[in-house]
């Protein structure tokens, strides 16, 4: 059975199966999935854990022999595996094992980081999806994330605005442990009751942490304001400069290279890109001059080498404008 974080608490409401796979690169929601198993599984009778961290070295014998083992008390335990990299390389054909035949009185919980796309057709992944629950933990993306917010405060009898779970997912985003600290702090400081932004963002620290991706995105998408606010959190981050120019000079690349193709109807060949240029990008980019784009991004360069006057993250912020669409800054002198 393969379920989400968001069914997983009704079907253990109903039923609790021998064997649980929790998987994804969300150590909040991840945790609070194990939790959820572990409770039920409490309530079932199982009383005894044991914890084995299957990193490099790890001996798979301990845990075959402890699945083979008798409890000292006849009494109901979980065998809890954690797994980082998502490989157990040598305990693939145990994990199978024993979730096909699962020992009695015994409940096995592998708890792991994201699977690659390999690992999800192994046999032992899919013994898991077959005999036992699969839980794949997604990330919560930028447009669920107030929603998500808005539902965690309501757990604790806040209601906030629609401005308030918006600012807060600002300064939140990409780091939901930082928001559920957030959120726990704001249930101790403030009494039950509507939640609006002043009062919010008094409250609230900068928790924001962005990659390069993300910044890309918004300045391929026009959303000017986003991709600033990213660009401003890599900086403040130590992002270093020369990778934030490299992700961006890859997409004026991969634009200018789209916009030729389209420009003779054809079809760009051997392409590896996962996701192509959007077509707010293509619009904007045929008004802009893409010699211009490059010449730009060269001057930015020059900049972060010290061989061209000024600082390398005012000549990004010049970049990221101009290709978002926002305005056109005067180069640096």
């Amino acid at each position: 059975m393969k379920l989400s974080v968001d069914n997983l608490s009704g079907h253990l409401a109903r039923d609790l199966k021998p064997a649980y796979l929790i998987s994804g690169d969300e150590p909040l929601l991840a945790g609070e999935s194990a939790d959820a198993v572990r409770r039920k599984a409490r309530a079932a009778g199982f009383t005894e854990r044991q914890v084995f961290f299957a990193e490099r070295g790890f001996d798979w014998n301990e845990l075959r022999a402890e699945s083979q083992a008798l409890s000292l008390f006849a009494e109901r335990r979980i065998l809890e595996v954690r797994l980082p990299t998502g490989k157990p390389g040598d305990g693939a054909e145990l994990l199978e094992a024993l979730v096909t035949q699962p020992p009695p009185d015994q409940l096995l919980l592998v708890i792991s980081g994201k699977l690659e796309r390999a690992t999800l057709q192994s046999p032992w992944v899919k013994a898991f999806e077959r005999h036992g629950v699969w839980v794949q933990v997604w990330p919560i993306d930028v447009a669920r994330l107030p929603e998500w917010i808005t539902q965690r405060l309501r757990r604790h009898q806040l209601e906030p605005d629609a401005e308030a779970a918006r600012i807060l997912a600002e300064r939140v985003e990409g780091n939901l442990l930082a928001a559920q600290q957030e959120i726990e702090k704001l249930a101790l400081l403030m009494p039950p009751g509507p939640v609006d932004a002043t009062s919010l963002a008094h409250f609230v620290a900068d928790s924001a942490r962005y990659d390069v991706f993300q910044l890309t995105e918004a300045a391929l998408r026009g959303d000017a304001g986003r991709a600033l606010r990213i660009l401003d959190g890599l900086r403040g981050e130590g992002v270093e400069a020369t990778l934030v120019l490299w992700a961006l000079s890859r997409e004026i690349r991969a634009l200018w290279k789209r916009l030729r193709v389209d420009s003779v109807g054809g079809t760009a060949q051997g392409s590896q890109r996962p996701n192509p240029a959007p077509e707010q990008a293509l619009s904007r980019a045929q008004q802009l001059s893409m010699r211009e784009l490059i010449q730009q991004a060269v001057q930015v360069d020059r900049t972060i080498k010290g061989r061209a006057k000024g600082d390398p993250w005012d000549a990004l912020e010049r970049l990221v404008s101009r290709l978002a669409g926002a305005m056109t800054f005067p180069d640096a002198a």
